[in-house]
């Protein structure tokens, strides 16, 4: 369960003030396939930011199951990234000389899992997103753009996340490609209770998820 109370975010421009994200409050359950969509500068990427533990709140709190991450010290949000959220990016953000396997392999080396598990658990994810055979052993330059998205999804899910932030995920591919994803996306979160976040300005794609937050200057939308 995510529970965001009274969240503000603001930075200093200049002389002024900025309120990126405004007194913002929702709360989302297990599972949930939720979108986030507004204008540019409304506060997506901000929200995103901290709901990941990327930034930290001027006020307010977020809390993901019993932690509350916008009090977290450094080392309990080091362990919230690695252990608890996956992340999944309109770039890919692929590591461009390893292979598929590897990408996906690289969280789980970070969390300790020993590198026979860390190869097998990568294979079945890379399989689960519909990338096997010989492409899992291709290095990203290899694969197409929907391929890439496919192995950062794997990578995302590798240490079992309870929540999915994805930032744009279907920002650069084609119309058909970026429908496949948040299909994948939204199977994923049926099939495993992870709940999936997306910030989009696609609003075809909002349609097709459970919940949909509407952001105006920082704050909900009626």
């Amino acid at each position: 369960m995510i529970t965001v109370t009274d969240l503000t975010k603001t930075f200093k421009s200049g002389d002024s003030t900025v309120t990126a994200v405004d007194h913002l409050s929702f709360t989302l359950g297990d599972g949930q396939f939720a979108s986030v969509v507004g204008m540019s500068g409304s506060g997506k990427s901000t929200l995103l930011s901290l709901l990941g533990g990327l930034d930290r709140p001027s006020s307010g709190e977020v809390r993901v199951g019993d932690l509350v991450i916008s009090a977290g010290s450094d080392h309990q949000l080091i362990k919230y990234r690695r252990d608890t959220i996956g992340f999944v990016f309109q770039n890919f953000s692929l590591i461009p000389n390893l292979t598929a396997t590897e990408n996906v392999m690289l969280p789980m080396e970070f969390a300790g899992v020993r590198k026979t598990e860390r190869r097998e658990r990568a294979v079945a994810l890379l399989e689960q997103v519909g990338l096997d055979g010989s492409k899992q052993q291709r290095r990203p330059s290899r694969l197409s753009g929907g391929e890439q998205q496919r192995v950062a999804i794997a990578r995302a899910l590798a240490n079992r996340p309870k929540l999915i932030l994805a930032d744009e995920p279907t920002g650069n591919l084609d119309s058909k490609t970026g429908k496949l994803i948040v299909a994948l996306l939204r199977e994923l979160s049926r099939s495993s209770g992870t709940t999936v976040i997306i910030v989009t300005h696609d609003l075809s794609i909002a349609k097709a998820t459970d919940t949909t937050f509407t952001l105006e200057d920082g704050r909900l939308a009626a």
